[in-house]
């Protein structure tokens, strides 16, 4: 398992809704959710991503922009376009709270697109916090009209907050790159109607977001998360890989320096040098991470147990270094967090 993976495994679409509607100039869909991570790009057409706070970002056929939480942001054919915004939530693709008719994967042409509020200005489906993603169609006569697709993600939890962490408010990558098949396969998926489909939109979000992450960050003059460039030394990678793949393991430098095949001192400096900090120091707070998480989803396992999981045989020193890390102790956190989660639902 290496750090990326790690860190992007609970980022998951899921439950995707696909609405029809034709998005014809003017049209302002303001995205209300604010969604830890929403991934907008557009078919055909193009539009404009206005986040909150921030200055616009143009989105041109086959760019991808990517748009990090809880601000919101508002899609539109133009900035100050004279479009009233349509709220886009958790009930957009309900006609009945003023959103587009819809079905998963689906486009009647035929049908009165949008609901309520929606007008002329046109509607997309929207999973809100469930994860998932809307769509709107061309169902027009194509002049002028834009196919956008949207992701939203849920990020639940300490490990993908991480990656969360090393992104900007806003990340663009443009056409060209890996993510071009992916989109064939998402314009050819959502044209039809077919058994199996619901799957095969979420697994394609997915796989979307993972190579639109990967571009931004191998991008031209870039400045990656240092996990992330390290990974591709020949030493410090194997030496992440091996941390994330086993992190209960009692590795020791020593037993880092074996399995890689260099020195103690070579591993050493050359892991801090790249990734900012020593390799046992690494290892503490990714068992930290794992452990907050553990402590939140198996509320019947008591701290010891938690403890053994992430590799300490003593629940004290578990305890100590988890309030080191993190500033409280793990029964704190679980209460704390246990009663946020609860708040939440």
């Amino acid at each position: 398992m290496d750090a990326f993976s790690d860190l992007i495994r609970g980022v998951r679409a899921h439950g995707s809704l696909f609405g029809a509607s034709t998005l014809s100039p003017p049209w302002a869909l303001h995205f209300v959710d604010g969604a830890p991570l929403t991934l907008c790009t557009v078919l055909s057409g193009a539009g404009w991503i206005v986040p909150e706070h921030r200055p616009p970002e143009p989105l041109r056929a086959r760019e991808t922009i990517v748009v990090r939480g809880p601000a919101t942001f508002t899609f539109v054919d133009e900035v100050g376009t004279r479009a009233e915004p349509i709220a886009c939530g958790e009930h957009c693709a309900t006609p009945e709270q003023g959103g587009t008719r819809h079905r998963r994967g689906w486009n009647d042409p035929g049908e009165d697109d949008c609901g309520g509020d929606a007008g002329d200005a046109g509607g997309v489906g929207y999973a809100g916090d469930a994860g998932g993603a809307g769509y709107a169609g061309d169902a027009g006569d194509g002049r002028g009209a834009t196919t956008l697709i949207v992701g939203a993600y849920p990020v639940r939890g300490e490990i993908s907050r991480r990656l969360l962490d090393a992104l900007p408010v806003v990340l663009r990558v443009e056409s060209g790159g890996t993510a071009d098949a992916v989109l064939d396969h998402l314009a050819a998926e959502v044209s039809v109607d077919t058994p199996g489909q619901q799957v095969v939109l979420d697994r394609l979000l997915d796989w979307m977001l993972v190579c639109t992450l990967r571009e931004w960050f191998d991008r031209p003059g870039g400045e990656p998360p240092a996990w992330w460039a390290a990974q591709r030394d020949p030493v410090v990678g194997d030496a992440l890989r091996l941390l994330h793949a086993e992190p209960a393991a009692p590795w020791t430098v020593a037993a880092l320096a074996d399995h890689t095949g260099v020195s103690r001192s070579t591993l050493a400096k050359r892991f801090a040098d790249l990734v900012g900090e020593p390799p046992l120091t690494y290892l503490t707070r990714w068992r930290m991470t794992l452990a907050a998480d553990l402590l939140v989803e198996r509320q019947a396992a008591t701290v010891a147990d938690i403890a053994r999981t992430v590799g300490y045989s003593d629940p004290f020193g578990f305890s100590a270094a988890f309030k080191r890390v993190r500033g409280i102790n793990p029964s704190e956190f679980r209460r704390t967090a246990t009663t946020l989660t609860g708040l939440r639902n």
